[in-house]
């Protein structure tokens, strides 16, 4: 079966936002619908991040009240954030994702996923770094529009790709996220200073097993992506991608071994942390650092 090739064609510059209406990537009333949308999303980020604040900061007084209110919010302020991807992203010409638009779709992309999540399982903490995080991609987003067609219409082999990719970061950035409030857990606790917030979060235990649960889904994800990649891409060790492909092969190897130190010897707390932190370092630094450093400033297209 002959496999299917991504064009590596040519991509355009960011434009600078005072170009948005002359250049005519986006007409002057659908950039001022995009900017109330847009605007309204973020502010809903924020009062659902806000909220889920204002109940873990209550749950020192035994006081946690329910979480449909805050993520109602979320998913109110997600579904706007997706009308807006829909034009800025997924256009007749194929996905655009230059810097800024790949920034906003994936801080979409890890809040839906966790408000998805927070329905059958104790993560809605998660919220109170990652809504405003999704705030901060969209208004970026709309600022600093770029066109970067990475698949053409009719490719659909490569946008899975590119699909699976995108999800797989999503999940292990919620696992990221998940360590770091597992650490500063792992802190308070062994400074002996149980209360306070810590009654609002599961224990340590439910901790690491979604820990881990988020991180064997995501690393599910990374393997089909790097398969895929084998399968439908030209060449990975092209000279504008091998950066990308061996710091993902590197998170792979990383988290690979952290599931099976955690199956084998029963590997958790600080050494379960460093790991994940680890691993979704080389993660970040496949997926945005090197596109930073080709797009924005090297102005590789």
């Amino acid at each position: 079966m002959e496999r299917t090739r991504i064009p590596i064609g040519e991509c355009f510059k960011p434009t600078p936002f005072r170009a948005i209406i002359t250049q005519g990537n986006l007409h002057l009333t659908e950039f001022v619908m995009n900017a109330v949308i847009g605007g309204l999303a973020a502010l809903l980020y924020l009062l659902a991040g806000g909220w889920l604040t204002l109940r873990l900061a209550r749950a020192g007084g035994g006081n946690v009240g329910p979480k449909r209110g805050p993520l109602a919010l979320g998913w109110s302020a997600a579904i706007l954030h997706a009308t807006i991807l829909a034009q800025t992203v997924f256009q007749p010409v194929g996905l655009n994702l230059g810097f800024f638009n790949a920034l906003s779709f994936t801080g979409w992309l890890i809040a839906a996923v966790l408000l998805a999540v927070s329905w059958v399982r104790p993560v809605e903490n998660l919220g109170i770094v990652v809504l405003p995080f999704s705030a901060l991609m969209l208004v970026f987003g709309l600022l600093f529009p770029a066109e970067r067609i990475v698949a053409d219409p009719g490719q659909w082999p490569l946008e899975l790709h590119i699909l699976i990719a995108m999800l797989a970061y999503s999940l292990l950035a919620l696992a990221a996220v998940q360590a770091v409030l597992l650490a500063i857990q792992d802190q308070r606790l062994r400074r002996r200073q149980p209360g306070g917030f810590l009654r609002g979060i599961p224990p340590v235990t439910a901790m690491e097993t979604l820990l881990f649960q988020m991180i064997g889904a995501g690393f599910i994800l990374l393997s089909i992506t790097l398969f895929s990649g084998f399968l439908f891409l030209e060449n990975l060790f092209a000279q504008h991608l091998i950066h990308k492909t061996v710091l993902s092969m590197i998170a792979w190897g990383v988290f690979a071994v952290l599931l099976w130190g955690r199956w084998r010897f029963g590997w958790r707390g600080r050494t379960a942390i460093r790991w994940t932190l680890s691993g979704f370092g080389f993660l970040a630094l496949a997926f945005f650092g090197s596109k930073l450093v080709l797009e924005l400033i090297l102005r590789r297209y």
